[in-house]
């Protein structure tokens, strides 16, 4: 876990100030309004903004920060998330790959560490009862607040008159009156809320965890299935461009010059970089996810899946040069445009919850 400063100033602003709180901040209305019911009676709140390459952006931060007069601070838990993941969520999952109640443990508890850090006395988060029917039923605030060891520090703002009182609430730190007494699906006392704080403009609702999509987590099935540890940066590479799998070969090729350079930014020593020599087009990455060497005809068919993302090239009636690159080293494979598609065995990663679920049994 470490505090992200890609550029902002607010970092230097968390180490001279003496914060009473800090809140888990994702940007949603709920974190929003839990905080602002704090500050409300006078007290200094620091926003945790959390980021993985699941969630997080850090880059609305200063936005954030001017419209909603909250400080936020970026923290990177990208390590202990995909570690969490690894191991297997105690808790399970959603719909698709979502540990939500494993993944609200983990925050708290590394909000924990932030909050002695800081020298605050209790963390806010903007969960609300009976809103969500995995983490947000009342036996699973128990557990989460129980297994992250908050049980007298953390106070859920907006539904707090529904629970038992925190150690805050009882030593006079806050004023439970104030707190909310929100319950249940629907937004209407939170958009009341939000118009008593003058919040503008209203985040739209959604958790914005990639976790919980089948788009994307059909790219991250693959990287569980195939790599016995993954790194963070495994699972940027899954989010950038397009992606292919032949058994453990994995290639990602780019949709446009930024996906180009985010791939090229991602690259490793041991993957095989792509390019075409003539001809404009777009960027390949293949990584070993198993063996260390791909062999030629891989090396091939990947050269030539990379041609077909250009249109000039796809044209062409002459052979294709394609540069590959692995580390110091480099060839040019050629390809031609006649080459039967149907041998190309390079496929599209596709959601499947039996393998989903599968994987996600806790070691």
């Amino acid at each position: 876990m470490q505090i992200k400063d890609p550029g902002y100033t607010n970092r230097a602003a968390v180490s001279k100030n003496r914060f009473d709180a800090v809140a888990l901040f994702s940007g949603g209305l709920d974190s929003i309004l839990g905080a602002r019911l704090v500050q409300e009676q006078g007290l200094k709140v620091l926003g945790l903004h959390f980021i993985s390459p699941f969630f997080g952006k850090p880059d609305q931060i200063d936005q954030w920060e001017d419209n909603y007069g909250i400080p936020v601070v970026a923290v990177d838990i990208s390590r202990e998330y995909v570690s969490m993941i690894c191991n297997g969520p105690v808790y399970g999952m959603g719909k698709t790959l979502n540990p939500c109640v494993d993944c609200k443990i983990l925050m708290l508890t590394l909000a924990k560490k932030m909050m002695n850090k800081l020298g605050a006395r209790f963390i806010i988060s903007g969960e609300v009862l009976g809103q969500r029917p995995m983490s947000q039923r009342l036996d699973t605030l128990n557990i989460i607040r129980r297994d992250s060891q908050v049980k007298d520090i953390l106070v859920r703002a907006l539904s707090a008159r529904h629970l038992p009182p925190t150690r805050p609430e009882k030593d006079g730190l806050i004023d439970r009156s104030r707190l909310g007494n929100i319950s249940g699906r629907g937004r209407k006392e939170q958009l009341k809320l939000a118009e008593k704080f003058h919040i503008k403009p209203i985040p739209t609702p959604g958790g914005g965890c990639l976790l919980t999509e089948k788009e994307s987590s059909r790219r991250y099935l693959p990287v569980l299935e195939h790599f016995e540890r993954p790194d963070p940066d495994e699972f940027h590479l899954a989010n950038t461009g397009r992606q292919f799998w032949d058994d453990d070969h994995w290639l990602c090729i780019g949709r446009n010059s930024e996906d180009n350079a985010r791939l090229e930014e991602l690259a490793k020593e041991n993957d095989y970089i792509f390019s075409i020599r003539s001809y404009p087009g777009p960027l390949g990455l293949g990584r070993p996810a198993g063996r260390n060497e791909w062999d030629q005809e891989t090396i091939h068919s990947a050269s030539w899946l990379v041609t077909r993302f250009s249109p000039r090239a796809r044209r062409s009636s002459s052979t294709v040069q394609v540069l590959v690159k692995q580390g110091r080293h480099s060839h040019v494979v050629e390809v031609s445009r006649n080459e039967a598609e149907q041998q190309v065995k390079w496929q599209e990663p596709s959601w499947d919850p039996l393998r989903a679920k599968a994987l996600y049994v806790p070691d």
